[in-house]
Protein backbone atom coordinates (compact mmCIF):
# COMPACT_ATOMS: atom_id res chain seq x y z
CA UNK A 1 0.00 0.00 0.00
CA UNK A 2 1.34 3.04 -1.18
CA UNK A 3 0.89 6.43 1.87
CA UNK A 4 1.87 9.99 0.11
CA UNK A 5 2.22 12.50 3.30
CA UNK A 6 1.98 15.35 1.49
CA UNK A 7 3.51 18.93 2.66
CA UNK A 8 1.03 20.48 5.98
CA UNK A 9 0.38 16.89 6.56
CA UNK A 10 1.52 14.43 9.13
CA UNK A 11 1.26 10.89 9.37
CA UNK A 12 0.70 8.41 12.29
CA UNK A 13 1.95 5.15 12.03
CA UNK A 14 -0.16 2.32 13.23
CA UNK A 15 0.31 -1.15 13.74
CA UNK A 16 -2.89 -4.00 15.22
CA UNK A 17 -4.58 -0.66 16.27
CA UNK A 18 -0.99 0.43 18.34
CA UNK A 19 0.94 3.67 18.02
CA UNK A 20 4.11 3.00 16.26
CA UNK A 21 5.88 6.43 15.45
CA UNK A 22 5.63 10.03 13.54
CA UNK A 23 5.88 9.80 9.60
CA UNK A 24 7.33 13.09 7.71
CA UNK A 25 5.72 14.40 4.36
CA UNK A 26 7.08 11.73 1.76
CA UNK A 27 5.74 8.62 0.34
CA UNK A 28 5.52 5.24 1.98
CA UNK A 29 4.83 1.94 0.79
CA UNK A 30 3.59 -0.66 3.47
CA UNK A 31 2.14 -3.61 3.76
CA UNK A 32 -1.57 -3.80 4.88
CA UNK A 33 -1.58 -7.43 5.54
CA UNK A 34 1.09 -6.94 8.20
CA UNK A 35 -1.20 -5.17 10.46
CA UNK A 36 0.25 -1.24 9.59
CA UNK A 37 -2.37 1.63 9.19
CA UNK A 38 -1.48 5.26 8.71
CA UNK A 39 -3.93 8.16 10.27
CA UNK A 40 -2.68 11.74 8.40
CA UNK A 41 -3.60 14.93 10.19
CA UNK A 42 -3.99 18.43 8.97
CA UNK A 43 -0.99 20.55 11.02
CA UNK A 44 -3.16 23.51 10.67
CA UNK A 45 -5.90 21.83 12.69
CA UNK A 46 -6.08 21.21 16.24
CA UNK A 47 -4.06 17.76 16.89
CA UNK A 48 -6.82 14.99 17.33
CA UNK A 49 -7.25 11.63 16.59
CA UNK A 50 -10.59 9.67 16.86
CA UNK A 51 -11.40 7.16 19.64
CA UNK A 52 -7.72 7.58 20.82
CA UNK A 53 -6.33 9.70 24.22
CA UNK A 54 -4.08 12.37 23.60
CA UNK A 55 -1.93 10.39 26.87
CA UNK A 56 -1.25 7.47 24.31
CA UNK A 57 1.09 9.98 22.00
CA UNK A 58 3.08 11.59 24.93
CA UNK A 59 6.13 9.06 24.70
CA UNK A 60 6.77 9.90 21.51
CA UNK A 61 9.82 12.28 21.97
CA UNK A 62 9.82 13.38 18.26
CA UNK A 63 6.03 13.97 18.14
CA UNK A 64 6.13 16.05 21.25
CA UNK A 65 8.91 17.82 19.97
CA UNK A 66 6.34 19.39 17.19
CA UNK A 67 3.42 19.81 19.57
CA UNK A 68 2.32 22.30 22.21
CA UNK A 69 0.33 21.01 24.96
CA UNK A 70 -1.73 22.80 27.15
CA UNK A 71 -3.57 20.93 30.45
CA UNK A 72 -6.94 23.28 31.40
CA UNK A 73 -8.44 22.72 35.21
CA UNK A 74 -11.61 22.92 36.21
CA UNK A 75 -11.27 26.49 37.01
CA UNK A 76 -9.26 27.52 34.12
CA UNK A 77 -9.50 29.15 31.13
CA UNK A 78 -7.05 29.08 28.07
CA UNK A 79 -6.78 31.60 25.06
CA UNK A 80 -5.05 30.43 22.45
CA UNK A 81 -3.32 32.30 20.23
CA UNK A 82 -1.92 31.50 16.43
CA UNK A 83 0.66 33.78 15.07
CA UNK A 84 -0.04 36.49 18.03
CA UNK A 85 -3.91 36.64 16.40
CA UNK A 86 -6.43 35.44 18.82
CA UNK A 87 -8.14 31.76 17.73
CA UNK A 88 -10.02 30.08 20.28
CA UNK A 89 -10.85 29.77 24.08
CA UNK A 90 -10.57 26.22 25.63
CA UNK A 91 -11.92 24.46 28.39
CA UNK A 92 -11.45 21.98 30.80
CA UNK A 93 -9.37 18.89 28.91
CA UNK A 94 -5.98 18.58 27.35
CA UNK A 95 -5.32 19.71 23.93
CA UNK A 96 -2.10 19.31 21.18
CA UNK A 97 -1.55 21.85 18.96
CA UNK A 98 0.69 21.41 15.56
CA UNK A 99 3.90 23.99 16.22
CA UNK A 100 5.34 23.15 12.56
CA UNK A 101 3.78 26.15 10.82
CA UNK A 102 2.53 28.21 13.19
CA UNK A 103 3.43 30.18 16.60
CA UNK A 104 1.03 29.23 19.33
CA UNK A 105 0.47 31.50 22.38
CA UNK A 106 -1.53 30.94 25.12
CA UNK A 107 -3.16 33.49 28.43
CA UNK A 108 -4.20 31.82 31.15
CA UNK A 109 -7.56 32.31 32.87
CA UNK A 110 -7.91 31.98 36.61
CA UNK A 111 -11.72 31.73 37.15
CA UNK A 112 -11.50 32.45 40.77
CA UNK A 113 -10.37 35.59 40.21
CA UNK A 114 -12.98 37.93 37.77
CA UNK A 115 -10.54 40.19 37.02
CA UNK A 116 -9.28 40.26 33.34
CA UNK A 117 -5.37 40.32 33.17
CA UNK A 118 -3.94 43.64 31.38
CA UNK A 119 -2.27 41.90 28.72
CA UNK A 120 -5.93 41.29 27.12
CA UNK A 121 -6.75 43.73 24.71
CA UNK A 122 -10.35 45.02 24.67
CA UNK A 123 -10.90 43.87 21.14
CA UNK A 124 -10.57 40.29 22.20
CA UNK A 125 -13.08 40.85 25.33
CA UNK A 126 -15.13 42.35 22.78
CA UNK A 127 -15.11 38.66 20.50
CA UNK A 128 -18.76 37.01 20.53
CA UNK A 129 -17.07 33.78 21.67
CA UNK A 130 -15.83 35.31 25.33
CA UNK A 131 -19.67 37.12 25.48
CA UNK A 132 -21.28 34.10 27.56
CA UNK A 133 -17.83 34.44 29.77
CA UNK A 134 -17.70 37.74 30.41
CA UNK A 135 -19.85 40.62 31.71
CA UNK A 136 -18.88 44.53 31.63
CA UNK A 137 -19.67 47.63 32.78
CA UNK A 138 -19.60 51.49 31.89
CA UNK A 139 -19.39 53.93 34.65
CA UNK A 140 -19.95 57.32 32.96
CA UNK A 141 -18.45 60.33 33.89
CA UNK A 142 -20.94 61.64 36.65
CA UNK A 143 -21.41 57.87 38.19
CA UNK A 144 -19.22 55.57 40.56
CA UNK A 145 -19.93 51.99 40.54
CA UNK A 146 -19.39 49.41 43.51
CA UNK A 147 -18.02 46.44 42.35
CA UNK A 148 -18.79 42.92 44.27
CA UNK A 149 -17.89 39.73 44.26
CA UNK A 150 -20.33 36.57 44.92
CA UNK A 151 -21.81 39.81 47.30
CA UNK A 152 -18.94 41.12 49.16
CA UNK A 153 -17.79 43.99 48.39
CA UNK A 154 -14.25 44.52 46.27
CA UNK A 155 -13.46 48.46 45.35
CA UNK A 156 -15.35 51.38 43.64
CA UNK A 157 -14.85 51.74 39.84
CA UNK A 158 -14.59 55.25 38.73
CA UNK A 159 -15.62 56.42 34.84
CA UNK A 160 -14.80 53.94 32.29
CA UNK A 161 -15.68 50.42 30.98
CA UNK A 162 -14.81 47.58 32.94
CA UNK A 163 -14.97 43.49 31.90
CA UNK A 164 -14.60 40.75 34.78
CA UNK A 165 -14.64 36.92 34.01
CA UNK A 166 -18.48 36.17 35.13
CA UNK A 167 -17.69 32.03 35.03
CA UNK A 168 -17.43 31.11 38.75
CA UNK A 169 -18.05 34.13 40.94
CA UNK A 170 -20.83 35.97 40.35
CA UNK A 171 -19.83 39.69 39.32
CA UNK A 172 -22.43 42.57 40.10
CA UNK A 173 -21.72 46.29 40.29
CA UNK A 174 -24.42 48.95 41.67
CA UNK A 175 -23.85 52.26 39.58
CA UNK A 176 -24.08 55.44 41.33
CA UNK A 177 -25.37 58.88 39.83
CA UNK A 178 -23.12 61.20 41.57
CA UNK A 179 -25.30 64.19 40.39
CA UNK A 180 -27.59 66.37 41.92
CA UNK A 181 -30.76 64.04 42.54
CA UNK A 182 -34.57 65.57 43.48
CA UNK A 183 -36.44 63.63 45.61
CA UNK A 184 -40.36 64.91 45.27
CA UNK A 185 -43.20 64.22 47.95
CA UNK A 186 -46.80 64.70 46.26
CA UNK A 187 -49.80 65.02 47.62
CA UNK A 188 -48.65 64.42 51.26
CA UNK A 189 -51.92 64.78 53.62
CA UNK A 190 -50.98 66.06 56.81
CA UNK A 191 -53.17 67.30 59.62
CA UNK A 192 -52.60 70.78 61.37
CA UNK A 193 -52.60 71.28 65.20
CA UNK A 194 -56.42 73.19 64.29
CA UNK A 195 -57.38 69.51 63.01
CA UNK A 196 -57.30 70.38 59.05
CA UNK A 197 -56.17 67.88 56.73
CA UNK A 198 -53.93 69.81 53.96
CA UNK A 199 -51.81 67.99 51.18
CA UNK A 200 -48.78 69.14 50.76
CA UNK A 201 -46.44 69.35 47.67
CA UNK A 202 -42.34 68.97 48.79
CA UNK A 203 -39.25 68.91 46.94
CA UNK A 204 -35.88 67.91 48.34
CA UNK A 205 -32.31 67.98 46.44
CA UNK A 206 -29.42 66.19 47.58
CA UNK A 207 -25.85 64.23 46.22
CA UNK A 208 -24.15 61.11 46.97
CA UNK A 209 -21.71 61.79 49.02
CA UNK A 210 -20.45 58.23 50.11
CA UNK A 211 -21.75 56.07 47.94
CA UNK A 212 -20.39 53.06 49.63
CA UNK A 213 -22.69 54.16 53.23
CA UNK A 214 -25.18 54.49 51.25
CA UNK A 215 -25.49 50.92 49.46
CA UNK A 216 -23.58 48.74 52.23
CA UNK A 217 -25.18 50.51 55.86
CA UNK A 218 -28.87 51.90 54.18
CA UNK A 219 -31.44 49.91 52.45
CA UNK A 220 -32.90 51.64 49.01
CA UNK A 221 -31.59 54.82 50.63
CA UNK A 222 -34.15 57.10 48.34
CA UNK A 223 -36.86 55.12 49.77
CA UNK A 224 -35.31 55.95 53.63
CA UNK A 225 -35.10 59.83 52.59
CA UNK A 226 -38.80 59.96 51.68
CA UNK A 227 -39.77 58.56 54.88
CA UNK A 228 -37.46 60.63 56.62
CA UNK A 229 -39.00 63.59 54.92
CA UNK A 230 -42.25 62.41 55.21
CA UNK A 231 -42.01 62.10 59.31
CA UNK A 232 -39.93 65.55 59.32
CA UNK A 233 -43.05 67.27 58.10
CA UNK A 234 -45.78 65.58 59.81
CA UNK A 235 -43.40 66.92 62.80
CA UNK A 236 -43.24 70.22 61.79
CA UNK A 237 -47.06 70.96 60.26
CA UNK A 238 -48.94 69.23 63.50
CA UNK A 239 -47.40 71.93 65.64
CA UNK A 240 -48.90 74.82 63.80
CA UNK A 241 -52.57 76.48 62.97
CA UNK A 242 -53.49 77.03 59.57
CA UNK A 243 -53.07 80.71 59.57
CA UNK A 244 -49.81 80.00 60.85
CA UNK A 245 -48.89 77.43 58.47
CA UNK A 246 -49.57 79.75 55.84
CA UNK A 247 -47.44 82.64 57.24
CA UNK A 248 -44.27 80.36 57.54
CA UNK A 249 -44.04 78.55 53.98
CA UNK A 250 -40.56 79.77 53.53
CA UNK A 251 -39.46 78.98 57.20
CA UNK A 252 -41.00 75.32 56.93
CA UNK A 253 -38.03 74.40 53.78
CA UNK A 254 -35.44 75.80 56.09
CA UNK A 255 -36.01 73.73 58.94
CA UNK A 256 -36.74 70.13 56.85
CA UNK A 257 -33.27 70.82 55.91
CA UNK A 258 -31.48 71.84 58.84
CA UNK A 259 -33.20 68.83 60.27
CA UNK A 260 -32.18 66.59 57.22
CA UNK A 261 -28.58 68.31 57.33
CA UNK A 262 -28.37 66.36 60.80
CA UNK A 263 -28.70 62.68 59.76
CA UNK A 264 -26.62 63.52 56.40
CA UNK A 265 -23.19 62.10 57.73
CA UNK A 266 -25.26 58.63 58.83
CA UNK A 267 -26.94 58.51 55.46
CA UNK A 268 -23.62 59.23 53.41
CA UNK A 269 -25.92 61.48 51.93
CA UNK A 270 -25.60 65.82 50.71
CA UNK A 271 -28.36 67.80 51.34
CA UNK A 272 -28.73 70.77 49.46
CA UNK A 273 -32.25 72.07 49.55
CA UNK A 274 -35.61 71.08 50.77
CA UNK A 275 -38.75 73.56 49.71
CA UNK A 276 -43.04 73.58 49.95
CA UNK A 277 -44.13 73.46 46.43
CA UNK A 278 -47.58 73.55 47.28
CA UNK A 279 -50.21 73.79 49.92
CA UNK A 280 -53.67 72.28 49.09
CA UNK A 281 -56.70 72.89 51.15
CA UNK A 282 -59.80 71.08 51.24
CA UNK A 283 -62.54 72.48 49.21
CA UNK A 284 -64.80 73.68 52.18
CA UNK A 285 -61.86 75.10 54.10
CA UNK A 286 -60.62 76.84 50.62
CA UNK A 287 -64.30 78.20 50.60
CA UNK A 288 -63.87 79.65 53.43
CA UNK A 289 -60.81 81.23 53.43
CA UNK A 290 -62.06 82.93 50.10
CA UNK A 291 -65.02 84.21 51.82
CA UNK A 292 -62.94 85.78 54.46
CA UNK A 293 -60.35 87.48 51.99
CA UNK A 294 -63.29 89.28 50.42
CA UNK A 295 -64.75 90.46 53.02
CA UNK A 296 -61.09 91.17 54.55
CA UNK A 297 -60.83 93.37 51.39
CA UNK A 298 -64.34 95.17 51.34
CA UNK A 299 -63.24 96.06 55.44
CA UNK A 300 -60.12 97.53 54.05
CA UNK A 301 -61.63 99.37 50.87
CA UNK A 302 -64.60 100.70 52.81
CA UNK A 303 -61.44 102.03 55.69
CA UNK A 304 -59.50 103.40 52.53
CA UNK A 305 -63.04 105.41 51.33
CA UNK A 306 -63.60 106.82 54.71
CA UNK A 307 -60.45 107.93 54.86
CA UNK A 308 -60.17 110.02 51.82
CA UNK A 309 -63.67 111.55 52.64
CA UNK A 310 -63.08 112.77 56.09
CA UNK A 311 -59.66 114.30 54.21
CA UNK A 312 -61.46 115.88 51.98
CA UNK A 313 -63.90 117.33 54.01
CA UNK A 314 -61.75 118.25 56.62
CA UNK A 315 -59.95 120.35 53.49
CA UNK A 316 -63.38 121.97 52.42
CA UNK A 317 -63.94 123.02 56.15
CA UNK A 318 -60.24 124.32 56.24
CA UNK A 319 -60.91 126.33 53.26
CA UNK A 320 -64.16 127.30 54.24
CA UNK A 321 -62.81 128.69 57.34
CA UNK A 322 -60.21 131.08 55.53
CA UNK A 323 -62.15 132.55 52.94
CA UNK A 324 -64.78 133.41 56.00
CA UNK A 325 -61.53 135.17 58.07
CA UNK A 326 -59.95 136.58 54.62
CA UNK A 327 -61.79 139.14 52.79
CA UNK A 328 -59.26 139.15 50.35
CA UNK A 329 -58.71 135.64 49.79
CA UNK A 330 -62.43 135.52 49.03
CA UNK A 331 -62.62 137.85 46.58
CA UNK A 332 -59.15 135.96 44.95
CA UNK A 333 -61.11 132.41 44.77
CA UNK A 334 -63.74 134.56 43.11
CA UNK A 335 -61.54 135.80 40.27
CA UNK A 336 -60.06 132.62 40.04
CA UNK A 337 -63.83 131.28 39.66
CA UNK A 338 -64.30 133.60 37.08
CA UNK A 339 -61.00 133.03 35.08
CA UNK A 340 -62.08 129.52 34.45
CA UNK A 341 -65.55 130.91 33.38
CA UNK A 342 -64.35 133.30 31.05
CA UNK A 343 -62.04 130.41 29.66
CA UNK A 344 -64.40 128.36 28.62
CA UNK A 345 -67.68 130.67 27.68
CA UNK A 346 -67.89 133.90 24.88
CA UNK A 347 -70.74 135.68 26.76
CA UNK A 348 -72.85 135.16 30.21
CA UNK A 349 -76.66 136.82 30.85
CA UNK A 350 -76.08 137.62 34.75
CA UNK A 351 -79.72 137.11 36.53
CA UNK A 352 -80.77 137.60 40.29
CA UNK A 353 -78.85 139.63 42.71
CA UNK A 354 -76.33 138.26 45.24
CA UNK A 355 -72.50 139.34 45.61
CA UNK A 356 -70.99 137.19 43.44
CA UNK A 357 -73.58 137.92 40.88
CA UNK A 358 -73.37 141.55 41.15
CA UNK A 359 -69.45 141.52 40.96
CA UNK A 360 -69.31 139.45 37.81
CA UNK A 361 -72.10 141.85 36.46
CA UNK A 362 -69.82 144.87 37.13
CA UNK A 363 -66.72 143.48 35.93
CA UNK A 364 -67.61 141.97 32.71
CA UNK A 365 -69.55 145.43 31.84
CA UNK A 366 -66.69 147.54 33.47
CA UNK A 367 -64.49 149.97 30.69
CA UNK A 368 -61.31 148.54 31.45
CA UNK A 369 -62.49 144.85 30.14
CA UNK A 370 -63.91 146.58 27.52
CA UNK A 371 -60.80 148.18 26.37
CA UNK A 372 -59.40 144.61 26.51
Amino acid sequence: MLINIQKGEIGLLFKDGNYVKLLEPKKYFLFKFLGFTVKILDVNKIFNVEGKNINLFLEDKELISKLDLIEVKDNELYLHFEDDKFKEIYRVGKYAFWNILKKNTFIKIDLNNPEIPDNIDDSILKNPKLSTLICSYEILPYQEGLLFFNGVYQRTLKSGRYYFWNVIKSVTANIIDLRQLQLDIAGQEIMTEDKITLRLNFVCHYKIKDSLKAILTIKNYEEQIYILLQLILREYVGTLKLDDLLKKKEEIGEYILRKLIEKSESLGIEFLFAGLKDVILPGEIKDILNTVLIAEKKAQANIITRREEIASTRSLLNTAKLLDENKTLYRLKELEYLEKICDKIGNISLLGGGSLIEHLNSLLSSPERDKK
